[in-house]
């Protein structure tokens, strides 16, 4: 190696190792609290920005309720999914990812799509996004995503080298790039656009038998896109749409909702499954698991205060029922761990007593006290420490989950089968896609890439090739790049494919 070559620390000087896989327990994980350097990069990215939201920062909430619809105790004992018919107040709020709070909400950018419970067994968060899968399945390797999508550090302008350098040295990013350069990459507004769990979760019932989820959040008002023509002058003629949109619509009586299917697998398929069920990358096929309907969400009241329900509104993926609990998805456990710390850095280790963040209907009773911005009693004269025998509150057992077998050696495993990233989003383009869809999608596509440095491109290209040959042609013919170049680097590896377009 080199001499001049810089190696990577972490902040106190002592060397990484591996800065592309967590340290988890096997190969499918779960992630290692022991991971130093993940803690360490996660919780700096927690909080670069204050304070606005680090991503979501630009978003839209209004309060509904959810009613089930479909009996699923044989899947879970959350008490809140254990009866038709019951209804439970929740609040929703829909953001775009990337960029600022004044950006607009016609941008070319996944969803967030966060639904806040409010249940008898304590407030249940899922956050969730409008599309099935995410670029990366490794939690490392997301503040280098987000970097990315921001502000080029020199010009602090958004810079398509810096974009397609990051996707096209991460081949796994290929099924989520090709469905946000397709027209669902600008939903028309919030109401016209599905909501996916993305991550697997576990139902556990009474039982102690357990199953891995998906959820749909389906739109009953249809799914509308906007094509990039459309959204570049929505973004000029009202930035603000999507958030208009809702809150008239809310205000004129037409409450928008969204019917919940789950896709439901047996915990043993997870084993021998053809795709790793846990990469946030991935989606399990309907055709294997048909969605079942469950559930209907209905949004019926708008905020009172904007910055009282919305903006002070945080939802964290560790914020679990009985009854539903995380899966060893490798992001889905840094998530555990970042949406936490981040709210505790943006509004304070007491932000679960903003109202829109109380359980409502579960009051909280714990051993945490103090701190900034306690406003209720404080535990008052009570014990704040346990065992007590002053009557203090104990743990209740029925709400252990049940045990999960984990094996394996503690290491950085790398993706064991990297080919797998370019089937589904292949099956995509081929399958799925009209030729008016696979049309917008080139030209979304050749449209932004177009900015980025040649060698970028080519490499870029070489990737939607590995996916499908159409695909990849069509992207080089649109961006006037050599097909035998592109071809070239399709049939290399990774590292030698980045080697190959290296300056």
């Amino acid at each position: 190696m080199a001499k001049d070559t810089k190696h990577l620390t972490k902040a106190f000087g002592s060397a990484v190792g591996d800065d592309q896989n967590s340290l988890t327990a096997g190969n499918r994980g779960p992630v290692l609290m022991q991971d130093v350097h993940l803690l360490e990069k996660l919780g700096h990215f927690d909080r670069e920005r204050i304070p606005e939201r680090v991503v979501h920062a630009k978003g839209a909430g209004a309060h509904g309720y959810f009613e089930v619809t479909a009996d699923v105790t044989k899947y879970t004992k959350a008490k809140f999914l254990s009866k038709i018919g019951k209804k439970t107040d929740l609040f929703v709020r829909f953001s775009t990812v990337g960029g600022e709070k004044g950006s607009a909400d016609a941008e070319r950018d996944p969803r967030g799509f966060a639904v806040k419970f409010y249940t008898e067994e304590g407030n249940y968060d899922l956050v969730g996004n409008n599309t099935p899968v995410f670029f990366i399945r490794d939690p490392l390797k997301f503040p280098d995503f987000i970097h990315t999508q921001k502000r080029n550090p020199a010009t602090n302008l958004k810079d398509p080298d810096m974009f397609w350098d990051f996707l096209s040295l991460t081949p796994e990013s290929i099924h989520q790039v090709t469905i946000l350069f397709s027209d669902r990459g600008t939903p028309a507004t919030y109401r016209n656009m599905n909501g996916y769990s993305s991550h697997s979760y576990k139902w556990y019932n009474d039982k102690g038998e357990y199953f891995w989820v998906k959820y749909h959040f389906k739109t009953d008002q249809k799914v509308k896109n906007l094509t990039r023509q459309d959204a570049d002058a929505m973004k000029s003629k009202d930035p603000d749409h999507a958030t208009r949109d809702l809150y008239n619509s809310i205000k004129n009586g037409d409450f928008p909702s969204w019917t919940l299917e789950m896709q439901i697998m047996p915990q043993a398929d997870a084993k021998d499954y053809r795709f790793d069920v846990f990469d946030i990358t991935k989606v399990w096929p309907h055709n294997d698991y048909p969605p079942i309907k469950i559930g209907k969400m209905v949004l019926n009241r708008n905020p009172e205060n904007y910055f009282a329900e919305v903006e002070q509104s945080a939802f964290a993926p560790s914020n679990f029922v009985p009854g539903i609990g995380p899966s060893p998805d490798k992001m889905l456990q840094g998530r555990l761990f970042s949406y936490h710390d981040t709210h505790i850095h943006r509004l304070g280790p007491n932000y679960h007593l903003i109202p829109v963040n109380q359980p409502k209907n579960a009051p909280e009773m714990s051993y945490q006290r103090d701190a900034f911005m306690r406003t209720d009693n404080n535990g008052g004269g009570g014990p704040n420490y346990w065992p007590n025998s002053f009557g203090g509150p104990a743990p209740d057992q029925s709400a252990l989950e049940p045990p999960f077998a984990i094996e394996g050696k503690a290491d950085r495993f790398a993706y064991q089968h990297p080919n797998d990233d370019f089937v589904q989003p292949g099956n995509l383009y081929r399958d799925v896609m009209s030729e008016q869809d696979k049309t917008n999608l080139i030209g979304n596509i050749v449209s932004h890439l177009g900015g980025a440095q040649k060698r970028i491109q080519l490499r870029q290209a070489a990737i939607f090739y590995k996916a499908d040959k159409n695909y990849g042609t069509r992207v080089a013919e649109g961006l006037k790049l050599d097909i035998k170049q592109v071809e070239k680097l399709a049939a290399m590896s990774q590292e030698e494919r980045a080697a190959e377009t290296a300056k």
